[in-house]
């Protein structure tokens, strides 16, 4: 095989091969070998002339007379041994595979087509001139494996492919094979790995774009144009710039997926979030109003902290929240320091919520993390309860913390230890006292540090007051009243 370089031939078979390959064609009518023969001896001569257009020519004829017989073992083992020919252009190797993937369609059943698609990937496989060609012929195997429902197979064997990797395959190709690995993993419980996939692609090229005036899309299509003209031939095409839209909703469903099952709310929130950023979802109420759901749902789902408080005022600001009210109004009680009785909650916001499919009161066999989802609800209920307590009191019975909270002293005391395990609040608990104290004792350095402070603060003010006085004095001494009776006497 040779190196790929593109050498001025030393001699053009272009007639013969007008002349030859009709006359093989008639003769593979009556003898399929003696017309591939005729075209063999054609195609030697003008391989070692390095005439790649009519050795190309030869490959493809040589296996269309396979094809058009209906030989397809015949096909195979042309296939196989053309392209281990000495000197063969890769070119012509390149030509040769893709019109063989042609033919795929036309094969006569599942265990030929097969066939043909082996011996295509032991043609490609360590040849990074056909990578592409064998990526598109690995997924195509691995959908026929799905099609007979050997999920761990196609998961396989599509994810041997490192298409990240290939420069002659377009971005938007690539990420349809990763999107697709992705789904195979997810399908086949290999959560991990579909973790690690879905991080070969990045976020970027979702990235809504403004729209461009009519001058800006002419500018870049004349542009491109000029980088076609300069392309050389191992050089993959420019790529138009596309609706990735289809992508990104498949891309953040996925990510979705995989936040669910690992119980990450905020990445499923956020995950909501960039799907309603988008113009097609934007454009349709009903979907505007799932996401919008969702988005608050997951937010008030997620642990707190300060990326979760932060993030609960900007989704809580969203105009568009005036689309679920009744959502917006659970969304509203997160946001002021105020008590939420669970039961009152759950009274009036406990049908609506597991109308979803996010929530559910009892086990859900279609969605099995439901109801854990309704008893984390009631958790960031409980533990917004605490903080606010917290807020308003520096110390509490344990009988009236345990009214409030509408929890019996043993649940008070394991969300009060969570809390303060997590550093969200400051608490003491004194059981022979049954009392909770919310006061942070502070150390004799920073009582000291205070003390400190105030007598600066204190000194300040009684030199401000001096200053004051002494201005007064003066001023009252310039006064024309006393400058009069300073003259009489």
């Amino acid at each position: 095989m040779s190196d790929g370089n593109i050498f001025k031939p030393d001699k053009d078979y272009t007639k013969d091969a007008d002349k030859i390959l009709p006359e093989a064609e008639e003769l593979a009518k009556k003898d399929l070998q003696k017309g591939i023969d005729k075209i063999i001896a054609l195609e030697k001569q003008s391989r070692q002339a390095s005439d790649l257009a009519t050795t190309s020519r030869c490959l493809v004829a040589i296996i269309t007379l396979c094809k058009q017989a209906g030989d397809w073992s015949l096909l195979n083992e042309q296939v196989l041994l053309l392209s281990k020919k000495n000197s063969q252009p890769k070119q012509a190797i390149t030509t040769m595979v893709q019109e063989v993937m042609k033919f795929l369609d036309d094969t006569p059943n599942l265990d030929t087509k097969l066939s043909v698609i082996e011996t295509l990937r032991t043609v490609t496989e360590g040849r990074i001139f056909v990578e592409v060609e064998r990526a598109r012929i690995t997924r195509i195997l691995s959908d026929i494996k799905k099609e007979q429902g050997d999920i761990r197979t196609a998961c396989d064997i599509l994810c041997e492919l490192q298409v990240e990797t290939f420069g002659s395959m377009t971005r938007r190709e690539k990420t349809e094979f990763i999107l697709q690995q992705v789904e195979l993993c997810i399908e086949n419980s290999e959560w991990t790995q579909a973790m690690i996939l879905s991080r070969k692609m990045s976020t970027r090229y979702f990235a809504r774009k403004p729209k461009k005036t009519p001058e800006q899309l002419e500018k870049e299509k004349k542009e491109r144009e000029e980088k076609e003209k300069k392309r050389s031939a191992d050089e993959p095409p420019p790529e138009p710039e596309d609706d990735v839209t289809d992508l990104k909703l498949r891309y953040y469903e996925q990510q979705i997926q995989l936040a669910k099952h690992e119980d990450r709310y905020l990445d499923a929130c956020k995950h909501y979030r960039q799907v309603l950023d988008t113009e097609s979802v934007e454009n349709n109420p009903a979907q505007l109003r799932a996401t919008l759901q969702r988005v608050i749902y997951f937010v008030l789902l997620a642990p707190y902290d300060n990326e979760q408080s932060d993030l609960l005022h900007r989704v809580y600001q969203d105009s568009r929240n005036s689309e679920v009210p009744q959502d917006a109004a659970l969304l509203k009680q997160f946001t002021i320091p105020e008590l939420m009785r669970w039961p009152m909650v759950e009274q009036q916001y406990g049908e609506h919520l597991c109308s979803t499919d996010i929530f559910s009161k009892t086990q859900d066999p279609s969605d099995p993390k439901a109801q854990t989802r309704y008893e984390a609800l009631r958790h960031r209920v409980i533990e917004h309860n605490v903080r606010v307590v917290a807020k308003y009191y520096t110390r509490i019975t344990l009988t009236r913390l345990t009214e409030l909270l509408d929890l019996s002293e043993e649940e008070t005391e394991k969300y009060i230890s969570d809390l303060v395990t997590k550093k969200t609040v400051y608490a003491r608990i004194d059981r022979p006292a049954r009392v909770v104290s919310f006061e942070v004792k502070r150390g004799p350095d920073e009582v000291l540090d205070e003390w400190g402070s105030s007598m600066s603060s204190l000194l300040g003010l009684l030199e401000r007051v001096g200053h004051l006085m002494q201005r007064e004095e003066m001023m009252a001494r310039i006064s024309p009243a006393n400058a009069a009776k300073t003259r009489a006497d």
